[in-house]
């Protein structure tokens, strides 16, 4: 069955159909959303990834592509490739959120177990984590830069850029503290607003750099097919685990859609257009500042501080602060505030899940991992997919080839259902979660295997998917 009411699931422990509902499984932000709430369509979804994408992280990824050695087409090649290819576990699992109107947090119990769901769901969280904080440093830097053009005087403190991130760390969490309906109207509003201004900037930079000629036409820095395939395969892998986080959950998101033709249609236009549109410009801005500056800069807050007009400057900083509280509140604080919540939903609500978020983002050292493009895309986005792409081939397999889509929707917030396993823990599925990460990072200890951290992603999926399948296979039938 695809639902059933909240009140149905709002005092436990309770019985209802043979299956027993427990408390210590359930609050409100966990229950299946009623069909009376699924109210979002095409248009929510586009807008949401369109607003989720364009952000500094994205432009980033472009940036430092170029810095690395690539010319913009196979930057920009590279970045829709790894979307197309991150699209297809995304929709995957959107499908029981839509079909279920059920969160993450739940959906991932029918594969580990309703009490074995919190492995993955806290691995996800903790690179959630670890994506708020790094929003959240963008966002304060952008706010520092802005002031340094509008009062320079008063910015020289060394505590303002220290004031500034906290300011914008508070403003997410009063973002999130107004719930879900907030975002979806924070995106329907700032989506087309933030594109606008996005191909302004594009076209401002450009006309002082002379045109897209000079921007573009710098070439390619390698000189061998295999020196370019060798930075290739582990940026591929980055670009898919740049939203390997979402891919996992996505059902927080489609849980509230009209239809599943609606979430797929809203993503599947939304996401690669929304990512390769905004990664040229980061790729043509970068490449501009050489023109004008004599160097690459990557990143955008530090290219805006050079910029002589504080009109522009200002009105950019504004366009990318909003950009970036999209982007953090949509894709970094919904989902681990569920997976939180998952923890105890009696003591932790989806609110105090958003306060953890933010506390444990900012012990993540953002400014650590944004030293430079080698530890942003090689080493943060390649690295924490080796945890995420065993938990999506996990996922995947669980629902399609063993499931069929078919859950029992009251087993999943019951301690007496087909979904209790072993104490609530399916060892199955840790076995498969082990298996997967361990191959993926063998790489970086076993240097000739070092191609399969390189592919991290795709490796821990496959590794993670089969052995999972043939586990299942040889299960003990539920009675």
């Amino acid at each position: 069955m695809a639902g059933g009411t909240e009140a149905q699931y709002r005092v436990g422990p309770v019985t209802a159909g043979g299956a027993h509902f427990d408390s210590s499984l359930y609050n409100s932000d966990l229950g299946p959303v009623e069909p009376s709430r699924r109210t979002w369509g095409v248009y929510n979804y586009a807008s949401l990834w369109v607003a989720m994408s364009v952000c500094i992280p994205t432009y980033m990824l472009a940036s430092g592509l170029i810095a690395g050695g690539m010319s913009w087409v196979q930057a920009i090649g590279t970045i829709f490739l790894g979307n197309l290819i991150v699209l297809v576990p995304m929709l995957l699992n959107a499908h029981a959120g839509a079909k279920y109107g059920i969160p993450f947090p739940v959906f991932v119990r029918a594969s580990f177990g309703v009490r074995g769901a919190n492995v993955p769901a806290l691995l996800r969280a903790i690179v959630a984590c670890g994506w708020f904080g790094i929003q959240t440093w963008i966002g304060g830097e952008a706010i520092y830069s802005m002031l340094r053009i509008l009062l320079p005087a008063q910015a020289n403190h060394p505590a303002v850029p220290w004031v500034c991130f906290f300011a914008f760390w508070l403003l997410n969490l009063i973002v999130i503290w107004n719930g879900i309906e907030t975002i979806r109207l924070l995106e329907g509003v700032a989506a087309p607003f933030m594109l606008a201004v996005g191909l302004l900037l594009l076209w401002w930079i450009v006309r002082k750099a002379g045109g897209l000629g000079p921007v573009l036409s710098s070439p390619s820095k390698f000189r061998t097919t295999g020196e370019f395939f060798r930075f290739f395969i582990p940026s591929l892998t980055g670009m898919v685990g740049f939203w390997a986080t979402v891919a996992l959950n996505i059902p927080d998101f489609t849980r509230y859609a009209k239809s599943q033709k609606a979430q797929m249609i809203g993503q599947a236009l939304g996401l690669p257009p929304a990512m390769t549109l905004y990664s040229f410009i980061g790729v043509a801005v970068t490449s501009a500042s050489v023109v004008l500056f004599g160097e690459a800069i990557w990143d955008p807050v530090v290219l805006l501080g050079r910029f002589q007009q504080p009109v522009v400057a200002s009105i950019a900083l504004v366009a990318l602060l909003i950009a970036t509280l999209n982007t953090n509140v949509a894709a970094n604080v919904v989902s681990p505030s569920n997976d939180f919540s998952n923890l105890n939903p009696r003591l932790i609500s989806f609110r105090t899940g958003g306060l953890i978020t933010g506390v444990a983002g900012l012990c993540m050292m953002p400014w650590k991992l944004l030293k430079d493009f080698n530890s942003y895309i090689f080493g943060w986005l390649v690295g924490y997919s080796a945890l995420l792409g065993p938990i999506a081939g996990i996922m995947i397999t669980d629902y399609f080839l063993v499931r069929k889509t078919d859950l029992d929707l009251p087993g999943l917030y019951s301690r007496e259902g087909m979904y209790q396993y072993r104490n609530g823990v399916n060892p199955r599925a840790l076995v498969a979660l082990a298996a997967g990460v361990a191959v993926a990072l063998c790489g970086l200890v076993i240097p000739p295997l070092r191609w399969l951290f390189d592919y991290a992603w795709f490796v821990g999926f496959l590794v993670a998917a089969l052995v999972y399948l043939l586990g299942m296979r040889h299960r003990p039938q539920a009675s």
